[in-house]
């Protein structure tokens, strides 16, 4: 097998490399790569609607009762630092520190009754990226099923030929583990995310997976193409086994995203107008939102965005002060610019992470004197948390469920992370009672409990 490696990357903080590389095969090109995602896709009965999927993913867990679940009427210790202010849809409010989204609210909906009952980082992010528990914990870290971006990109594929079906901007990364629970898992890695590496905000961001290995050129892969081809003519005149004929298609869209042009444009971010990369912020991640935009204008199916940094045990007000006007600029940027370009409707917006934080506020010292960790902060919980959704299909300007005064279980309308994932699917028109294959052959259910919630789908969601 010819193998090209397209670049490498820098290393993230848990000092594990993040090479990413397109495998192209001899028998064609991609015989362990993008080309098998296509093959899989076409092999499937499933019609996907002409819709995609950004996740934005807050790695380390922020607060609900910080962000989009405040409770003034709580005592100090549980109410926190902030005020809520209102927004444009009557009876939502938002902590004080999104001003952007408040004007937007109409646009987007919450989900306040979201659990996992988990406080581990591991087994929530586990939870939340796949539904399952299966054990995983801070003392048994490996994925252990495939993530909802690897069976989306499995079963819809990419919405354009020459574009990767599923993204991660800049990288996929959850609790430290790259791609970790990001990743295919049991499904194979060539339904793991492709990262684009590097900062989306500098002056110099490239992707480096499409840089081309030293000496490798696109007249040399050309021709070592054209040689490939020539081998295959003699294979099929011995072998008049279909798959010869149908491969050509999906080696065809492999080697275009290695060599053509769309791909290379949507990462290019200098084509975009210098007032909209103010809107996103001049940030890592308004920059790495505004390139999810792009991915999936130009037909990536499934975009994550990585906001690292949400485990906030102390010191929480510097923590939020800093973070959530990134994040306001960011997510109310995108929803208004997908509007503005008449693709809300077919970009499904998602905001979560692994899990909350306790309700009652800690001293601020993490097992020293009070405060002589700066502000106080709060800890895990996994028993109440958000997640907001928009746009794909998806109503806006609604709540779903809530929790109990303090903000510590939640009230009404309880929702499970398989609930959230189900009703992804139903937007994008894939049924959430799928089964797939595992690696024993077993027909094995996507979700445990296949639900939507229905209240938010705008439709049917299958085609």
């Amino acid at each position: 097998m010819l193998q090209i490696r397209m670049g490498r990357t820098g290393r993230y903080c848990d000092g594990m490399s993040r090479r990413s590389f397109v495998q192209l095969g001899a028998a064609g090109m991609a015989s362990l790569g993008m080309a098998d995602v296509l093959r899989a896709r076409a092999a499937g009965n499933s019609r996907p609607k002409d819709r995609s999927v950004i996740l934005i993913w807050l790695d380390g867990g922020p607060s609900h009762l910080d962000l989009y679940d405040m409770k003034p009427d709580a005592p100090a210790e549980i109410r926190g630092i902030w005020t809520p202010i209102p927004t444009n849809v009557p009876g939502i409010e938002l902590t004080e520190l999104f001003p952007r989204q408040a004007r937007i609210a109409d646009k987007f909906s919450l989900v306040r009754s979201l659990h996992h009952d988990t406080g581990d980082h591991f087994a929530g992010g586990h939870r939340m990226l796949t539904t399952r528990n299966m054990n995983v914990s801070g003392a048994n870290t490996a994925g252990r099923f495939p993530s909802i971006g690897s069976i989306v990109a499995r079963e819809a594929g990419p919405r354009q030929r020459g574009m990767p079906a599923y993204a991660a901007v800049p990288v996929a990364s959850s609790i430290g583990l790259n791609p970790g629970y990001f990743g295919g898992n049991w499904l194979g890695g060539q339904y793991d995310p492709f990262q684009t590496g590097g900062d989306p905000n500098s002056a110099s961001f490239k992707v480096e997976n499409l840089n081309l290995q030293t000496g490798m050129t696109l007249e040399r892969i050309q021709h070592r193409r054209s040689l490939v081809q020539d081998l295959d003519l003699i294979s099929r005149r011995i072998d008049a086994d279909r798959e010869f004929v149908v491969r050509d298609q999906f080696d065809e869209d492999a080697f275009n995203f290695v060599t053509g042009t769309r791909a290379r444009n949507a990462f290019d971010l200098s084509r975009e107008d210098d007032r909209l990369r103010d809107q996103y912020g001049r940030h890592n991640w308004g920059q790495s939102t505004l390139l999810a935009r792009r991915l999936v204008e130009a037909g990536s199916r499934f975009v994550t965005v990585h906001y690292g940094g949400w485990d906030h045990h102390w010191d929480l007000k510097a923590g939020m002060e800093n973070y959530l006007p990134l994040v306001d600029s960011a997510v109310s940027a995108l929803f208004e610019d997908l509007d503005q370009r008449g693709l809300l409707a077919s970009t499904l917006v998602v905001l979560c992470g692994e899990f909350s934080r306790t309700p009652r506020m800690n001293d601020g010292g993490n097992g020293g004197p009070p405060l002589s960790k700066g502000t106080p902060g709060r800890d895990h919980w996994g028993d109440a948390m958000f997640c907001l959704l928009g746009g794909g299909g998806i109503r806006g300007g609604m709540i779903v469920g809530s929790t109990d005064a303090k903000g510590v279980r939640p009230l009404t309308r309880a929702v499970r992370p398989e609930h959230i994932h189900a009703t992804i699917y139903r937007a994008l028109g894939i049924d959430p009672a799928l089964h797939l294959l595992d690696h024993q052959g077993r027909p094995t259910p996507v979700l445990e409990d296949p639900t939507p919630i229905h209240e938010l789908l705008t439709d049917s969601g299958v085609a």
